[in-house]
């Protein structure tokens, strides 16, 4: 006789009773949770991609203010140097400064580029022309004759560009500062 393991007629085989039924389920079912995993790890990817991108952005800004970079004049790699259109109409002011006991009388002549044809810079440049001077006395007044030394003149440029572009005007189109007249005299 043969062995009731080797023969087998194909017919249908009594499961147990304690053997669960598999399900055999098919499409949209069987499909679900691998799209859901996939989609779940894009998202997460998404999420780190721009998190890291924010946070090096802000860190390469530095602390929100603009940086501005002085560059040497006679490097060779400097381009062309853009033309502007220049604004004059603030005039000579004398101021003293804030050293004490001895201060210094600060005489200066201030002149503001900005992008040429800017019909509308211009016209608030000239609107604002008293308070453009009253600006230029006050910075200048709340100086020592030691911030104003000559060696610190492309960082002063760059503080007025900036307060006037960040807190006085409208427009933000200071482009250059130029002192036509910049003398401190030490009153002794």
């Amino acid at each position: 006789m043969a062995d009731p393991d080797d023969i087998f007629d194909g017919g249908d085989v009594p499961e147990s009773e304690g053997s669960p039924k598999k399900k055999r389920g098919g499409g949209l079912g069987a499909l679900l949770p691998t799209i859901l995993k996939f989609a779940a790890i894009g998202l997460g990817a998404t999420i780190f991609i721009i998190t890291v991108a924010v946070i090096t952005y802000n860190i390469m800004r530095g602390d929100g203010r603009n940086q501005t970079v002085l560059s040497d004049p006679s490097s060779p790699y400097l381009g062309k140097r853009p033309v502007y259109s220049y604004y004059d109409g603030i005039g000579n002011i004398t101021v003293r400064t804030r050293d004490y006991p001895v201060s210094s009388t600060v005489s200066v002549t201030l002149i503001i580029g900005y992008d040429e044809g800017d019909q509308n810079m211009w016209q608030e440049l000239n609107n604002r022309r008293f308070q453009l001077r009253d600006f230029v006395r006050v910075f200048f007044s709340s100086k020592t004759a030691a911030d104003l030394a000559p060696e610190k003149d492309a960082a002063i440029k760059a503080e007025i560009r900036e307060m006037l572009n960040t807190r006085f005007l409208d427009s933000r189109g200071a482009r250059d500062i130029l002192f036509d007249r910049l003398d401190i005299n030490t009153d002794l």
